[in-house]
């Protein structure tokens, strides 16, 4: 299922990252530079494994862990309600 942030939310890439806006709950979350390029990637519908992709190729990192890192961030957006 493809990631999308909730009606409440607005985005806002910085220098290190995005930062979203619960706009309902008045709280703030920071992403980092690897987390904003899984986000961007699954936002624009790629799949998890695509965003554990581009992590790979952005940052050289273990497939298998960035695989691991893209669905907890996933899991964390989607339990948080930021994401559906």
């Amino acid at each position: 299922m493809p990631l999308r942030f909730g009606d409440n939310v607005s985005t806002a890439e910085t220098d290190y990252g995005t930062v979203l806006l619960d706009e309902q709950a008045g709280a703030y979350w920071e992403l980092n530079p690897t987390a904003t390029l899984a986000v961007r990637t699954l936002l624009e519908g790629g799949e998890e494994a695509d965003a554990a992709a581009a992590l790979v190729q952005e940052f050289d990192i273990d497939r298998a862990q960035a695989l691991r890192d893209v669905e907890t961030l996933v899991r964390e957006l989607r339990g948080s309600g930021l994401a559906s």
